[in-house]
């Protein structure tokens, strides 16, 4: 499936990971002539960091 844009929202520090779902939904309630079509969620660390990414990738909605 096609997109025409994608949004990457993503975060280190334990309270912006506990943020993270509250800062998407904001998104996307901002961007409501948007359509999610597919979605990527990574996780990575090392011995200090544990970082969490979600990328939405997304096409305008027809009006």
């Amino acid at each position: 499936m096609g997109y025409t844009g994608l949004k990457v929202f993503s975060a280190t520090k334990a309270r912006e990971r506990e943020e993270l779902g509250e800062n998407i939904t904001r998104w996307l309630r901002n961007n409501s002539s948007l359509r999610v079509v597919d979605k990527v969620v990574t996780q990575s660390s090392d011995r200090e960091f544990h970082c969490l990414t979600i990328t939405l990738f997304y096409t305008k909605v027809a009006s």
